[in-house]
């Protein structure tokens, strides 16, 4: 709307004879329980006009209506002129942009930005906190591309430590040479089996080492277990052949494992850092903060640096040993993808209980003098909970991702039969399109809500086709499909000769007209929530086009093929929208 910002300064100056910039021109989408579009707020004005609110809004109305022929009519309510732009403005974006197939595709804007989510450990499956992770990360890296930005996709691996080595060890002592082949479970589900027989035999270890007079804190130290583990990691440490040939099988049947819940996600990445190349980094950024006062020595040899002065605490960066902690790693990390890939911005997609980790971690690079490390922004993210007794997960405590999407699939499946509209689909069709429709449902679910608010996740209310739902846009989609291929439509049979515009239509137009701006909105914001509730008012927008205006039945020839072009354009922005999401739209339902 920059004609119009425009079109207020030369008001504002012919007007009352003074200069104002366009950036302070405040231009708003109008409340839909008024007429109009736009809303310019006149209160800034009236010190220069030397009256009121609303004299000074029908003066700078009837200035712009004069002056702009988009202009069709102007109200002025209280301190807010809503101005209504024209039939033939809102018919020409749909001819000229929305119709078009370079529609909200934005040119590359010369920015390079990695997002880095999943981090997944190769000791365990993923669960349902990895899926809202990989979810908001994947989407997060489509929106940005979409606005223009060069996106690197990447997954930092934790594929070492102690934890990996109690699998391995467990694996040692019970698991009598077992694989996925040989098990039937997918590897890293097979991994994961392991780390809690680890769990459960340590445990039973330290209750014998109580009960023979131990107190609980010896007993924990002196479990045989933790005493082989935390060998075993020695060894790997010190390269030893056996215990890296373990660990390479083991990591192997993980990784085969997650390709595959990867894929039933729709997630991937273009760069996989792994821990166990990266544990050692950062000791040289230790020396360099060192030799330039960032940080200081204690006593007993190790490395701090004093946050007090920004609200935060001493931090360790190096033990007294020379070992790393987890923040030195992440230093020579960051360094590293930094190397790489010299990006504008690194997205974090972390959960919210790294909060405080994350501020240090940047704090520390900038004090460092690293010139990148504005640009390094956390993506926070809440937990997600499930009502108790919706799902049984395979450890108890922990929610199974594969077992929650094959329960999405099972929920789609019974929910979409009991409608009774897929008698006529194969039963290859009928397998795809439930596995759309439980992948929809769960996606959209997750990515709807703000990433920082903690959110109730619901299986069943996720496929409400009525609802605010994934399967409610997806059958938006289907539903303006159906009627394009029974009208057999073709984009060069389309018309523009349609001159006035009912309520509903224009309606629909506004909101098609608004995709390119949320697209950078969503960007901006890191938010994939901001494109999630735009479709969902698209959908609900066309839907009431759809039940008030006669398509196939129109009255007129013109007037069915102008309806039925402004639904091909309304599909064609809802099926880009919910790619954005990673989220597929079905042909039919």
């Amino acid at each position: 709307m920059d004609f119009i910002i425009e079109a207020v300064v030369k008001a504002v100056k012919d007007l009352y004879q003074t200069d104002i910039a366009a950036k302070d021109v405040n231009l708003q989408e109008t409340r839909k329980e008024f007429e109009g579009q736009v809303t310019l707020v006149t209160f800034p004005y009236t010190k220069v006009s030397r009256k009121g609110p609303e004299q000074t809004g029908t003066e700078i109305g009837e200035y712009l209506q004069k002056a702009l022929p988009q202009i069709a009519a102007f109200n002025v309510v209280k301190g807010f002129l809503n101005i209504s732009l024209s039939d033939s403005f809102w018919l020409d974006k749909l001819h000229t942009q929305i119709l078009a197939d370079d529609f909200a595709a934005a040119k590359p804007n010369g920015k390079k930005v990695m997002v880095e989510y999943s981090s997944p450990n190769t000791n365990k499956p993923l669960h349902l906190g990895h899926i809202r992770n990989n979810l908001l990360g994947f989407s997060l890296a489509e929106i940005l591309a979409a606005a223009g930005y060069d996106v690197v996709k990447a997954n930092l691996v934790n594929d070492r430590g102690i934890h990996i080595c109690k699998s391995m060890v467990a694996w040692r002592e019970f698991g009598q040479g077992e694989t996925p082949e040989s098990s039937g479970l997918k590897g890293d589900h097979l991994a994961g089996k392991y780390y809690v027989w680890f769990d459960k035999a340590y445990k039973q270890q330290i209750q014998e080492l109580i009960e023979e007079g131990q107190t609980e804190e010896d007993a924990k130290k002196n479990a045989p277990l933790i005493k082989e583990a935390q060998q075993m990691l020695l060894q790997w440490e010190a390269g030893d052949e056996a215990v890296i040939n373990l660990w390479k099988t083991m990591n192997g049947w993980v990784y085969d494992g997650f390709d595959v819940t990867y894929k039933t996600l729709g997630v991937s990445f273009d760069k996989y850092y792994y821990e166990s190349n990266t544990y050692l980094l950062g000791k040289d950024i230790v020396e360099e903060g060192l030799a330039k006062g960032v940080f200081f020595k204690k006593d007993d040899g190790s490395v701090w640096i004093d946050l007090t002065a920004e609200g935060l605490d001493q931090k360790l960066v190096l033990r007294a040993d020379g070992t790393s902690v987890y923040i030195t790693q992440d230093l020579g990390t960051a360094q590293l993808k930094y190397d790489d890939f010299k990006m504008d911005e690194s997205i974090y997609v972390v959960g919210n209980e790294q909060d405080y980790h994350f501020k240090v971690l940047f704090l520390i690079l900038q004090k460092l003098g690293k010139s990148w490390a504005q640009g390094l922004y956390h993506l926070s993210y809440g937990m997600v909970d499930l009502p108790s007794g919706k799902m049984k997960s395979r450890e108890g405590t922990v929610v199974d991702a594969d077992d929650l999407m094959a329960d999405m699939f099972s929920t789609a499946k019974e929910t979409t039969e009991a409608m009774g509209k897929v008698d006529s689909f194969s039963e290859e069709d009928k397998d795809k399109l439930y596995r759309t429709i439980g992948m929809g449902a769960l996606k959209y679910f997750l990515l709807k809500v703000d990433p920082k608010k903690r959110l109730l996740f619901d299986p069943k209310e996720s496929i409400d086709f009525q609802g605010h739902t994934g399967p409610f846009i997806q059958y938006t989609h289907a539903r303006i499909k159906s009627v394009l291929s029974r009208a057999g439509y073709t984009a060069a049979g389309s018309t523009n000769d349609v001159a006035d515009l009912d309520g509903i239509e224009r309606d629909l137009i506004v909101t098609l007209t608004k995709f390119p701006e949320i697209i950078a909105e969503a960007a901006s914001a890191h938010s994939p929530a901001v494109i999630a509730n735009y479709v969902y008012e698209l959908a609900k927008t066309y839907n009431k086009f759809y039940h008030e205006k006669p398509i196939l039945q129109a009255e007129e020839e013109r007037l069915k093929q102008f309806r039925l072009q402004l639904s091909a354009a309304s599909a064609k922005v809802i099926s880009k929208a919910m790619g954005l999401l990673g989220i597929e739209v079905p042909e039919r339902m």
